[in-house]
Order: C-alpha cells, then structure tokens, then sequence
C-alpha cells in the first residue's frame, strides 16, 4: 500500500549508488546474492536476542534488494535477476520470522507460525497472478518497472519492513505485532484472491466476446 511513495523517496539515492556500483564492476546479481547472506545473518541474531544487531542485517537486506534492481535497470534487466530478486526476498521475509521464534519458543513460536503461514497466501496469491499476467500480456501501471507483473496489496514491503523494524525495536511486544501482521496478511490474501479471480474472469469474457 505503502510502496508507491517509498519507492519515490528512495530512488534518487538509490540510482546515485547504483551507478558507482555500475563503476566498480558489480552487477544486479551480485548485489542480490550479498544482500540475501547479509540478511540470513538476522535469524542466528534473533534467535540470541541480539535485535538490534538483527535490525542492522535487516535494513542492510532492504538496501540491497533497492539497490539491485536499480542497477538492473541502469544495465540490462534479466530473467535470472528478477527471479532470483522474488525468491530470496520471500526467503528472507520467512527467515526473519523464523528467528523470532527461535528467540522465544514459548511465546512467539504460535504466531510466528500463523505468520508464515499467511506469507504463503499473500505469496501465492502475487506470484500466481504475475504468472498468468505474464500469459496475458497484462502491464503493471502501478510498477511499470518490475520484472513482473505487480500485483498491489495492503501489505507490501514498505510494511513489510516496518513491522519488521517494531518488531526487533519492541521484542516483548512481538506477539501481537505479529497477530496484527496476521490479520492485515489474511485480508491482503482475500482482496487479492477475489480481485485477481474478478480480473481474470473479466479477460476470460472479453477474450469469448
């Protein structure tokens, strides 16, 4: 929901590193591939508590995953980055949950699980409609410069991040941010189930007439 005006902010700074990154040789990939070890560094640090070390390998995560598909953009956008872009992101977003749970087993194991488990109706429902986008020749107006198709939401990113950072800000609260996160993933899965199924029920009955 968020995303369209963080995206905004974010790009100057963005495209001015990209650009020395371009200099020195690193590409797209190899930005996607640090900025993915980076954040896996988050989950041994959540689970020994040390939240705001696991902040630092979050936040290094989110500028890397800027960083790379801008310098994708700046070069020559591929198949390979924009794949690897989605996988590793949703490991990531999974892996952070995961180490909460392991910080405190008997507190935040139950959420954390309802948690991922609403990750994969929010990731199921996004990567199956960019697929049959894709099929269609369907363009994102919202994110024209996604490697696929975007399919907008109430929980994106720019949430995403946000309840990640209270999260690793206020430990002890984890429980309910992570209910709350909960919720608000069920209804993003439902308004994009019903918005995606209306949309291409509607492509179907044009295509007929």
């Amino acid at each position: 929901m968020l995303d369209r005006w963080s995206l905004i902010a974010v790009k100057p700074p963005l495209r001015s590193i990209a650009k020395q990154m371009l200099r020195l040789g690193i590409s797209a990939n190899h930005i996607s591939l640090f900025g993915f070890f980076i954040g896996m560094l988050a989950i041994p640090a959540l689970a020994l508590q040390h939240y705001l070390l696991a902040l630092l390998f979050i936040a290094l995560n989110r500028i890397a995953d800027g960083l790379d598909g801008t310098v994708a953009r700046l070069s020559k956008p591929s198949e390979q980055g924009a794949y690897l872009d989605i996988v590793l992101d949703f490991i990531f977003y999974s892996g952070v949950i995961f180490g909460f749970a392991m910080a405190a087993p008997q507190t935040n194991a139950l959420p954390a699980a309802a948690l991922i488990f609403s990750f994969m109706g929010t990731g199921s429902s996004f990567l199956a409609f960019a697929i049959l986008a894709e099929r269609l020749k369907l363009n994102s107006m919202s994110y024209p410069n996604k490697g696929f198709y975007y399919i907008n939401g109430l929980m994106e990113g720019t949430e995403t991040i946000l309840f990640f950072v209270a999260m690793c800000l206020l430990p002890n609260y984890f429980p309910i941010l992570a209910w709350v996160f909960f919720g608000l993933c069920i209804l993003t899965t439902t308004t994009r189930v019903i918005g995606g199924s209306y949309t291409l029920a509607k492509l179907e009955k044009q295509s007929a007439e």
